[in-house]
């Protein structure tokens, strides 16, 4: 008996730490053993991967903790699609694993959501990395654009699921070259989008499309790295006048490329990140 005492407390424990790994929604690969920690938030559609790089340069040196959310990129998704609950997850999870002072890495709506961390969560934050994400994407055309805090994301769901997979890779592929100059990895971030929940995507899209963070960032106290894609380089006093709450961010515009920096523009991208981290 005692031992089938043992043997059930044996199994209801990993069932446990099983349920305590997975109660997040997105998956989370560890890899560096190095004192201090970089959590790194990929953009829409994305997998983790596209950080694989990044990774690889500073994991002597940092824990890289590397986000996939579900429903991107092949990842199941679990009716969690909602930007803000993906936020209060990612500072949840920093603070179960007791994770110190990471420095948070975000690439597109991830650039967004690293702002949204350091605004909402400013004690848990050491510092922030923005990858060509602005505060308000809508008040780039609009500067009068206001946020819909309960936005219909219905037609972006319709739109996306009326397509069938032939029609959705052409879609992707027909797009993705005017967000990457990169021709070794565009393929593989056409996949992704492919591979990406079709209902996941557009509701995270559209609440992404109706986030105003202008005002936000004014409580952002942690130094702040803003990397923006070449072609922002012509439209400065905008993205100032966007940024202007930010008080201690560096804005740094890209030699050349496109929306993947890290991809386009690596030697730039490298550069400003050994400058900003060390």
């Amino acid at each position: 008996m005692k031992k089938l005492i043992l043997s059930l407390f044996v199994f209801s424990s990993i069932c446990m730490n099983t349920i305590a790994q997975t109660a997040f929604p997105f998956d989370v690969k560890i890899t560096g053993e190095g004192t201090k920690n970089i959590i790194l938030i990929p953009g829409l559609s994305c997998s983790g991967e596209v950080w694989n790089e990044t990774v690889e340069r500073y994991k002597k040196d940092y824990k890289c903790y590397t986000l996939t959310f579900h429903g991107f990129a092949g990842v199941a998704a679990d009716n969690t699609n909602s930007y803000k609950n993906w936020e209060t997850e990612i500072a949840r999870y920093i603070t179960e694993n007791k994770i110190a002072k990471p420095i948070i890495l975000g690439h597109s709506i991830g650039g967004g959501m690293a702002l949204l961390l350091a605004a909402d969560y400013p004690t848990l934050i050491s510092k922030i990395i923005v990858v060509d994400a602005l505060p308000c994407l809508g008040a780039l055309q609009n500067p009068a654009f206001a946020a819909n805090k309960n936005p219909d994301c219905s037609p972006y769901v319709t739109r996306f699921q009326a397509m069938d997979d032939k029609q959705f890779y052409a879609m992707q592929k027909q797009s993705m070259p005017s967000l990457m100059t990169d021709t070794v990895h565009l393929e593989q971030a056409i996949q992704w989008s492919v591979k990406s929940d079709r209902k996941t995507m557009a509701e995270i899209y559209c609440q992404f499309l109706n986030t105003d963070l202008r005002e936000t960032i004014s409580t952002i106290k942690c130094p702040s790295l803003i990397l923006l894609e070449s072609a922002f380089s012509g439209m400065k006093p905008v993205i100032a006048e966007q940024y202007k709450n930010l008080k201690k961010a560096s804005l740094q515009y890209a030699d050349k490329g496109l929306h993947f920096v890290m991809y386009d523009d690596t030697a730039f991208y490298f550069k400003q990140l050994d400058q900003f981290l060390n």
